[in-house]
């Protein structure tokens, strides 16, 4: 899979969040997102993930060099991002599973599995509501993580997580993603560290 963004520019009512964008993403590499506060690299993610159109420019998904139609897109990525919200009136493996039926995940992987090796197998029976931040966002990173898709999108990965989670996260990306395109909006070393080439944003 790649991607390529052409002359991609983003607007809130009058002012431009990002303008004059063009990048071309290819397979199987890590890009870190980076810039301050406020200079579009949640929202250049968003738009990438199709959740937000952009104002101007193109966002083309490629596969096997062919262009993929913009609806399709979504079947070909998972994201893990703060503002996602969990459903959290199920258990983790109510949710794992009802995510699963739309986004199947990567061949050995059952929600089970999943559970455990996020570290949440003694809480499964509870309903994510009663979690703390951190177990939240586990379960955020494995719904993105475990899915069997090429390219994941993540946006402040590390965000609630202690040292042990922030283990987590890098033994997935070591583990789950050297055949992935792999797109990372952080400014911490510590979430991009397996990217090879940086976007800087508002430069």
């Amino acid at each position: 899979m790649k991607i390529s963004v052409t002359d991609a520019g983003k607007r809130f009512n009058r002012e431009w969040i990002f303008r004059n964008l063009s990048l071309e993403l290819g397979p199987n590499k890590h890009y870190a997102i980076t810039g301050h506060n406020g200079s579009g690299k949640s929202t250049l993610l968003q738009c990438i993930a199709g959740s937000l159109y952009t104002t101007e420019g193109k966002i083309i998904f490629f596969k096997n060099d062919r262009a993929l139609e913009p609806e399709h897109s979504y079947k070909h990525l998972s994201i893990c991002a703060p503002y996602l919200e969990l459903i959290e009136e199920m258990t983790p493996t109510e949710f794992l599973a009802y995510h699963a039926s739309f986004k199947p995940f990567i061949k050995g992987w059952n929600t089970e599995k999943i559970i455990d090796e996020i570290g949440l197998s003694k809480a499964n029976k509870k309903q994510i509501r009663y979690f703390s931040s951190g177990m939240k966002q586990r379960i955020k990173l494995a719904q993105a993580f475990f899915s069997d898709t090429p390219i994941l999108l993540l946006d402040e990965p590390c965000t609630n997580l202690d040292q042990q989670g922030i283990d987590l996260y890098t033994h997935l990306i070591a583990t789950l993603c050297n055949e992935r395109l792999v797109l990372i909006s952080s400014n911490d070393s510590t979430e991009y560290a397996s990217c090879s080439e940086i976007i800087r944003m508002g430069v």
